[in-house]
């Protein structure tokens, strides 16, 4: 049997840990022989039992039907670590069917960090995943928050409490000389309002008068200046025509057509070079992806549709292992 063969395991990262890795980026990770992870988007919401907040998240879920290879696990691997694309694809079926066994044979497989299969008594594989994995980018940082209840005094039902245990009453004040005495006192409080009023009215209309004059006085002396005042000239002032060219600022080139990734800087400057001789001038280095791999691509593009057909276009003329990468 072929040496390369002999893998087991990958040579930097687990199987579960690509698949970990892609669930990020991509709603759907398919395992070829196996079944496909999926994710959906979960709006936040309230545990009441616990009163613990949750932020959104992407709910992940297993579908076992679906097995057909398309390609995005076994190429992200290939590039990862720098092997064919027909090895990784071997390497990925016999993981996936050492899974199988695993299951059906102790009834229960845990794949960290993604979660774990149990085989039920009549037969069906029921997938729970990792509560703490939450693959939506956006809620990153986000935790759980646990609202702690709000303890209120109930002011009502102190006093109530405190009239039952000090009762008091109120008793009417004493007046020693009943009669008319009572009455005169109200007279004299209205007589004495009376007259503070009449006062404060006539002091008012007098000060009101004499603003009015005094505003007459003021709007006189303004309409003497104005009818007095000379200009130099009565044509418009007209100021010269400005033209002003706007450049339109161009869309960002998000789109790369990648041809390659590499450990080495060097031979992803000796890969620039080749495709630049091949007539792709604009053949240019992306960057390094997640895993330290130097990213070379053919060219970029902002339209996306203008970068799928190149990309077609590539992968039917120069290379089946061109892929698209996208970036926000």
């Amino acid at each position: 049997m072929p040496e390369r063969l002999n893998f087991s395991i990958f040579a930097y990262m687990g199987l579960s840990e690509y698949i970990d890795a892609l669930l990020y980026r991509y709603p759907c990770v398919v395992v070829p022989a196996f079944g496909a992870f999926l994710t959906q988007n979960k709006p936040a919401y309230l545990q009441k039992e616990s009163s613990t907040f949750y932020p959104p998240s992407k709910a992940l879920s297993f579908n076992g039907q679906l097995k057909s290879n398309d390609g995005l696990l076994v190429n992200h691997i290939a590039q990862a670590e720098q092997r064919p694309f027909e090895e990784i694809l071997e390497r990925v079926q016999q993981k996936a069917r050492e899974w199988s066994r695993t299951l059906h044979a102790e009834g229960e497989l845990e794949l960290l960090p993604l979660g774990t299969f149990k085989k039920e008594a009549e037969g069906n594989i029921r997938f729970e995943p990792r509560s703490k994995s939450n693959y939506l980018t956006a809620s990153f940082g986000l935790a759980s928050l646990v609202a702690n209840p709000v303890s209120r005094e109930v002011m009502k039902e102190e006093v109530s409490e405190m009239e039952q245990r000090i009762p008091f009453s109120i008793t009417p004040e004493a007046r020693n000389t009943p009669g008319l005495r009572p009455l005169l006192k109200y007279a004299a409080v209205v007589l004495l309002a009376l007259s503070a009023g009449i006062s404060g009215f006539s002091f008012y209309q007098q000060q009101g008068l004499r603003y009015e004059q005094v505003w007459n006085a003021s709007e006189q002396e303004v309409t003497r200046t104005i009818e007095a005042a000379t200009f130099f000239s009565t044509s418009p002032l007209e100021l010269p025509a400005i033209t002003l060219e706007l450049e339109r600022p161009k869309a960002e080139k998000v789109h790369h057509i990648i041809a390659g990734a590499f450990r080495y800087r060097q031979n992803a400057d000796k890969k620039i070079r080749q495709l630049q001789r091949q007539g792709y001038a604009e053949a240019f280095y992306v960057g390094t992806n997640p895993y330290g791999l130097h990213q070379v691509a053919y060219g970029s593009y902002s339209d996306a549709q203008e970068a799928l057909a190149a990309l077609r276009e590539i992968k039917r003329t120069v290379s089946p292992d061109a892929w698209l990468l996208s970036q926000k």
